[in-house]
């Protein structure tokens, strides 16, 4: 949901760098002079005891590790938050004299003057930020399995032997016994570990689960898409946040960054990637569920028969623009069942148009 900013014109503007340990705040006037320089510790101790001593103002950081909790204590103490675009920010104030003073002044200055050059963002509730931690932390466990795995066979490999195939979830259970004798104790130790993440993961998967139940009935709307499983529509749920947001649906897809980036200048328009400017692990999981959709498996849809038509015209990348186009068309389909509630029609176009033939 868009919020209204006003140009700050009274009170304190005050620019925070955020570090690991340590963060920079630069204090500015209403006449913008700069009042006060510090650092403070990176804690919520440290935050509360500096920015409870200081008048309701107008603060800025960037978007970051420590931004969230950040962000929502200070909200809390009654001050405005403004949470800077990262890829924004960094063209502002790039400066051959980079240092955290300046990058902190810098970002107080920005928002006292127009916050909108800082394409604010608006970080989730605690809640959502917890629900979505699980999910990553399920991508960290699946990532750390695959790399566990492939080490293993390729070690298997190298001394002449082979294990069978099968499912990562299986790996553990079945390729144990065709380990050869003298890797024995150079891989049983790793497959123990496959053998606890694996339990690990699907533990995550009940969770999910529990919480897609209690939490987001929305999801079961969203996975009437054939390719949308669970996951997948927790993902976009948890990511986007608030349908409300979104004005039009369509703009669902630049937030995403599945639409070309523009680089016009006079009669030059030339065509471009794809700006993958926003969640990565949500536009990825888009692609494989239109990796369904186009495949041999996925029925017959208004989705499947836009990507075919796509990838009939040839040239070059035809196949791979489909799969970016039907994944962008999905991300506006799940948006307008999210916030209409409507049940799913695989053919809804299709026959609307053979309606007005």
């Amino acid at each position: 949901m868009k919020k209204s900013i006003t140009v700050q014109s009274k009170g304190l503007t005050i620019g925070v760098d955020l570090g690991d340990t340590h963060s920079v705040v630069c204090v500015l006037g209403e006449d913008g002079e700069v009042r006060k320089r510090m650092k403070v510790a990176t804690s919520k101790t440290a935050f509360q005891k500096l920015f409870g001593s200081l008048p309701t103002s107008r603060v800025v950081l960037e978007a970051g590790t420590h931004s969230p909790w950040v962000s929502r204590q200070l909200k809390s103490q009654g001050h405005e938050v403004l949470v800077a675009n990262a890829r924004r920010v960094r063209l502002i104030y790039e400066n051959p004299n980079k240092s955290d003073h300046i990058d902190a002044e810098s970002l107080g200055r920005v928002g006292r003057i127009d916050p909108k050059l800082l394409a604010p963002v608006q970080h989730r509730e605690l809640e959502q930020q917890s629900h979505l931690a699980i999910l990553r932390s399920r991508d960290a466990a699946v990532k750390a399995r695959t790399l566990l795995v492939n080490h293993v066979r390729g070690a298997v490999k190298a001394v002449g032997a082979r294990l069978p195939r099968c499912s990562s979830s299986a790996f553990a259970g079945k390729a144990r016994s065709h380990v050869p004798a003298e890797l024995a104790t150079a891989v049983g130790g790793l497959m123990d570990l496959i053998t606890v993440v694996t339990g690990e993961i699907q533990q995550l998967d009940r969770t999910i689960d529990q919480v897609a139940r209690e939490h987001y009935p929305v999801a079961d709307k969203l996975m009437q898409i054939p390719g949308v499983g669970l996951l997948s529509a927790m993902r976009f749920v948890l990511t986007l946040q608030d349908p409300r947001r979104f004005r039009r649906n369509r703009s669902v897809g630049a937030f995403i960054g599945l639409t070309p980036r523009r680089g016009q200048s006079g009669r030059c328009d030339p065509q471009k990637r794809i700006s993958k400017a926003g969640d990565s692990a949500l536009r990825w999981t888009l692609l494989q569920c239109s990796h369904y959709i186009l495949g041999p498996f996925g029925p017959d849809s208004d989705l499947k028969r836009h990507g075919q038509k796509l990838s009939q015209r040839g040239g070059k990348n035809s196949k791979k623009r489909a799969l970016v186009a039907v994944a962008r068309r999905l991300a506006v389909l799940m948006l307008s069942l999210w916030k209409t509630g409507e049940k799913y029609e695989p053919l809804r176009h299709a026959n609307t148009a053979a309606l007005s033939a």
